[in-house]
């Protein structure tokens, strides 16, 4: 039996104690290895580590404000996330409006009715790195042209 790889992803945060908060209690990533300027979480089977890195004075373009359009949004770039089932996706958005999250990008159906439709939210993490969940009624549609 073949196993999908698992991806690893390294982000930088600026507060370890809130990205514990945020990824462990209200996305529901167990926490793995750790020290005092990293921590280790479970992202669903992946690993996404978030490193203590203080935000920088005098960047050129701040990375919250990049955004490409994408079927009527601008959608924040960089980002990253997970493909969930249906039921999980709407269980999630509906977790992330009850805690009071601040989406970016409102969790909707995007591409009704195209190739591709499905249903997608972006929201920041406590240190600004965009994530976006989706989820496909139909997985054929995941890479469908």
């Amino acid at each position: 039996m073949s196993r999908m790889p698992r991806f690893h992803f390294a982000f930088a945060v600026d507060d370890l104690s809130a990205a514990r908060d945020f990824y462990g209690r209200l996305l529901g990533c167990a926490e793995g290895r750790s020290d005092a300027h990293w921590v280790d979480f479970d992202f669903h089977g992946h690993q996404i580590v978030a490193h203590l890195a203080p935000r920088r004075e005098g960047a050129d373009v701040p990375a919250a404000e990049i955004a490409n359009p994408v079927d009527g949004d601008e959608v924040p770039v960089p980002h990253f996330g997970l493909i969930l089932g249906w039921e999980a996706w709407h269980e999630l958005a509906g977790r992330l409006k009850a805690a009071g999250i601040r989406f970016v990008i409102e969790p909707h159906i995007r591409f009704k009715g195209k190739p591709g439709e499905q249903a997608t939210m972006f929201f920041r993490d406590p240190s600004g790195n965009a994530l976006e969940f989706k989820a496909f009624q139909d997985e054929a549609q995941i890479f469908a042209k």
